[in-house]
């Protein structure tokens, strides 16, 4: 198993202090930022634009800036992302509605190419595009709000989810949104999980960079 990386979600960063946060948790190991974008179509919230990830970008220059995008028809805007800074850009096979020739123009834009899936969504809908896909994002709440509750399920759709990758022998990240924290974190991680997207569980507390170090030991003891 690959060293935990631990991708900090800005949606719940204080946006007044978005550079002193972000700094704080690259400096206490965060090797990438998460940046959700959401449209009030896909989902019933609006949050950030390409400005915003040419903020984190600014804010990190040595970091992955991890693009979820939550929106209807992300072709349209994957151009704008990847030129605002984007590393990996991530869309919904649910809104998706050619699949594989999104991932393809993802890839020749220069970026890595990531999946996701709402809860009740299965896996095996991503059959035919595990072999292209950089990433694959299981989520363990409903995407649009931040601070929800961990939906207990997802641990065993991450452990089927790292079958699934490995049986293609898929050299993808198998990255996690939603309710982690150091309880659900642990059980993530040992269902597969490579990447732990964390939010209201780091930036709702007075010193995110704590938050970070935590997960990350709990990589490396469950590494060792």
């Amino acid at each position: 198993m690959s060293e935990l990386i631990v991708a900090p979600s800005i949606l719940s960063a204080d946006l007044l202090k978005l550079h002193e946060q972000v700094r704080e948790v690259v400096d206490a190991g965060a090797k990438w930022i998460h940046v959700d974008v959401m449209d009030g179509h896909f989902v019933p919230n609006i949050t950030f634009g390409p400005k915003m990830v040419e903020a984190v970008r600014k804010a990190a220059p040595q970091c992955t800036v991890d693009v979820h995008l939550m929106i209807s028809d992300p072709d349209r805007y994957l151009r704008d992302f990847k030129n605002a800074g984007a590393d990996i850009l991530t869309v919904h096979q649910e809104a998706a509605v050619h699949l594989y020739r999104t991932i393809q123009r993802i890839r020749d834009l220069g970026a890595k190419a990531g999946v996701t899936l709402n809860p009740a969504t299965p896996l095996e809908l991503l059959t035919h595009v595990l072999g292209e896909i950089d990433l694959l994002l299981v989520m363990t709440v409903e995407p649009g709000f931040g601070g929800q509750p961990f939906i207990p399920f997802g641990v065993a759709k991450v452990a089927k989810a790292r079958r699934l990758l490995d049986s293609v022998a898929s050299e993808a990240y198998l990255e996690v949104d939603g309710g982690v924290d150091e309880h659900t974190g642990e059980k993530l991680v040992r269902a597969g999980a490579d990447v732990l997207v964390a939010g209201s569980w780091v930036f709702g507390h007075t010193k995110p960079g704590e938050r970070v170090r935590k997960l990350l030991e709990l990589g490396q003891v469950l590494h060792a």
